[in-house]
């Protein structure tokens, strides 16, 4: 794509039998903004806290479509009618087809075809799959609870073997992003699967074909060890059911064999051949891990079983058979990074748009029958870019064993079950509270039915594929539910409930501290405790919280209290902290009356305090600009957080995320001060969300909504090793029950949550309310 003529340029990857177009578009979507009124002189006691509006943004987006060849000129239509303008000269191409139908795309769109090294294209692509989509590999184990055993990925993803299996069979040996070479191939691979299956069974398309293998009982035509020798053969230590000659025993049945068995027996030939030939190279290369990429897979159990196991017996177990859950698009991934190499996409970081793209096995025949229309489409993937560039927290023990996750619920039948029917239970719910959030738009009701729709037919795709986005938890039902809500232009349709929160919680603060202050330390510490945790209750994202909040309007923070079950404990108790990184939960009455004097109580004892807020909204939690306007609040009634924020001991920041759950190999990687970037000799600066980009603490700021801002621009990451980090407070059942129960980090850590879900606490052994208080010293 020549970057030049970004966005609405397509870009194909023309395989043998399908085309994988590519394309850079920019999508205009709602966002929650919220800005602070000018209170000045006025009686702010009976007006908003803060003034709340939805304006448009244009983000960056990726799309990945797929058609069959047979669907050329249909593909060539979309291209021309909605992603070729007057600049558009060159559009880029890669693959065998590239060549097959230079001239009629030349011709159709009157544009030159510009054709990139298929293997380059392929290295590009696999590259930025492993490093951009959670959940992209995965293991295949056959006869498994969960057959799809999902790999979390890794920091280094080299050296690997790259095996693409198209038409042919390509052999790829990757040692760096820019260091492969091809060391093999074979001209039997997905082809010959078609063609001879073609010739065998009179079936002309792939997926029929596909659907025959599955249903086939391969025995009635292979030959077997134990056909040729009566058994297993004990001198070569082979299993009897080995197959020994593929076809052997149409040489001598005098019968027809079905359809279903030679294509299965064709299955399985092809299939062995390749795993055999791919475990040669990778024990030749001395490699332990084997990518199998290329349409021919396209998450095919019966493919990928045979695969796993002919790697599997020829490696003795040392090798691993590897598969891609989007290995059809990773020429077409390429070959746009190619065509965008001056836009260079790989300085961003992308997030998969569940609400728009396809699942695993969307086109297995296996899944259910495919129901194309007459476009020729039926697989997407889309991919949307970051605001920031996303990193590692620092303090994470070891991030290569580090998993978000406390429950994979692909893995586990009753917990999946469960919360899927908890989704769909309240999505009645989040619909009309999305619906109710804009009340002067005329179309809101029928965006939220859509909304519904959308994420009801989520869920069941989910029930039926549990492993469709890849390791299915909590948490990606959440991100799920926030992708569809953003599709159908519902940004933070809890923006006014937390208006509201806000507003009333502030006006109880200083009655908090007063009575805070008026206690003994002992007794302050355990207050203060039951505080964080009674400011917990209110989340609205737990129906046994809504229900209570819905029908009872005057429950507050007093009546949580109440409904608490168990104790915590005084964590203050030591000499003090040096820094406390703090991820904090929801609005209102958590943040202001539950952590706000937890924080007070940790800059009196000389702590500095790092306060984390979500970068985006996500049901009611808080958002790093909501925080800025709370905090302002609370500073002008509480002097010890006017003197921190002053002094810069009191830190505000964003974490990148926009969910509920959190992980903590993504946080954000806030922009530079642009006086410090020069000084480091960077030669990009990001500005931020202010009319002018503050300079950091070095250089100093006097007013508060600049201490507020100031030093964010060196990003979280950077703040917690530059303040010497050295405990660790994860608030709420997202993020410290949901994700990160079981994360190890090098420094104390806190997880604390109130069970607001009575699945969950029978689970866990407790009652509904009652109290997660995990305290962790790491060991030495």
């Amino acid at each position: 794509i020549p970057p030049d003529s970004l966005p609405g340029v397509s870009l194909p990857s023309l395989g043998g039998s399908l085309t994988k177009l590519a394309y850079y578009s920019t999508v205009q979507h709602k966002v929650a903004r919220v800005r602070s009124f000018d209170h000045s002189g006025k009686d702010i006691d009976n007006e908003p806290l803060y003034e709340i509006s939805v304006q448009e943004e244009i983000t960056a987006r990726l799309h990945f479509i797929k058609f069959e060849n047979t669907y050329i000129e249909t593909c060539l239509d979309f291209i021309k009618d909605h992603l070729v303008n007057t600049e558009t000269k060159v559009i880029k191409a890669t693959g065998g087809g590239a060549y097959k139908f230079k001239d009629l795309i030349e011709k159709k769109l009157g544009l030159k075809v510009d054709k990139e090294d298929v293997m380059t294209c392929l290295i590009k692509g696999c590259n930025f799959v492993l490093r951009n989509i959670p959940h992209e590999v995965f293991a295949y184990q056959k006869d498994s609870d969960t057959e799809f055993r999902f790999q979390t990925n890794h920091p280094n993803i080299f050296p690997y073997l790259l095996v693409n299996i198209g038409s042919g069979v390509s052999i790829v040996k990757v040692e760096s992003e820019d260091k492969f070479e091809w060391i093999g191939g074979s001209s039997i691979g997905g082809g010959t699967f078609w063609g001879l299956g073609a010739l065998l069974t009179k079936t002309k398309k792939f997926d029929e074909l596909l659907q025959l293998a599955s249903k086939g009982q391969h025995t009635n035509v292979d030959m077997l060890v134990k056909d040729v020798y009566g058994g297993a053969y004990q001198t070569l230590g082979l299993s009897g059911n080995l197959i020994a000659s593929s076809f052997g025993k149409s040489t001598t049945a005098d019968k027809e064999f079905s359809k279903e068995d030679m294509a299965k027996s064709l299955l399985h030939m092809i299939s062995n051949d390749i795993g055999q030939l791919a475990c040669l190279h990778a024990k030749l290369h001395n490699l332990d891990k084997i990518y199998f990429g290329g349409f021919f897979i396209r998450g095919h159990p019966v493919t990928m079983r045979t695969i796993t196991y002919s790697i599997n017996f020829f490696s003795k177990g040392e090798v691993q058979a590897l598969f891609l859950r989007h290995e059809g698009y990773l020429g077409a991934i390429g070959a746009f990074l190619k065509g965008a190499e001056q836009d260079n996409p790989n300085q961003y970081s992308w997030g998969e748009n569940y609400a728009g793209s396809s699942g695993l096995m969307s086109t297995s025949p296996d899944v259910s029958p495919l129901q194309r229309t007459r476009s020729g489409t039926f697989d997407m993937l889309e991919m949307d870019r970051l605001e920031r560039p996303l990193v590692n927290l620092p303090l994470l023990k070891d991030p290569s064993t580090y998993i978000p996750d406390t429950v994979d619920l692909t893995d586990d039948a009753m917990a999946r079950k469960y919360w899927l029917t908890c989704f769909e239970e309240a999505l009645d719910g989040v619909a009309k509270r999305a619906a109710a959030s804009q009340p002067d738009s005329v179309d809101a009701q029928e965006r939220a039915e859509k909304f519904r729709q959308k994420y009801w037919n989520k869920l069941q795709t989910l029930r039926q594929q549990p492993f469709a986005y890849g390791t299915l938890t909590v948490r990606s039902l959440l991100d799920t539910r926030e992708h569809c809500l953003n599709e159908f232009s519902f940004p933070d349709p809890y923006s006014k409930v937390k208006q509201k929160e806000n507003g009333i919680a502030l006006k109880c603060f200083q009655s908090v501290i007063e009575s805070l202050d008026s206690l003994d330390w002992e007794e302050r510490q355990f207050a203060l405790v039951k505080g964080l945790l009674a400011g917990n209750v209110f989340d609205w994202g737990a129906k046994a919280v809504s229900d209570v909040l819905e029908s009872e309007p005057q429950f507050g923070f007093e009546e949580a209290k109440s409904k608490l079950q168990g104790k915590g404990r005084s964590l203050l108790e030591g000499p003090p902290h040096k820094c406390a990184l703090i991820f904090a939960d929801n609005s209102g009455i958590d943040i202001i009356l539950g952590v706000f004097p937890f924080v007070r109580e940790l800059l009196s004892r000389g702590t500095e305090v790092i306060l984390a807020c979500n970068s985006g909204p996500a049901l009611n939690d808080v958002t790093y600009s909501e925080s800025l306007i709370v905090t302002e609040r609370i500073a002008a009634m509480d002097p010890v957080i006017h003197s921190a924020l002053r002094d810069e001991k009191l830190l505000l920041v964003q974490t990148g995320s926009s969910s509920p759950c959190l992980d903590l190999r993504y946080v954000g990687k806030a922009p530079l001060c642009g006086l410090c970037a020069s000084a480091a000799g960077w030669s990009e600066v990001w500005l931020w969300s202010v009319a002018v980009l503050w300079p950091c603490s070095g250089h100093a700021v006097a007013a508060l909504t600049a201490l507020c801002c100031s030093r964010l621009d060196q990003g979280l990451a950077v703040l917690v090793r530059e303040r010497q980090t050295d405990l660790v407070v994860i608030e709420g059942m997202g993020r410290a029950i949901h994700t990160n129960y079981y994360a190890v980090l090098r420094c104390e850590s806190l997880k604390l949550a109130v069970i607001k879900n009575s699945w969950l606490a029978d689970r866990l052994g407790g009652k509904i309310f009652s109290v997660i208080f995990k305290y962790e010293v790491p060991c030495k």
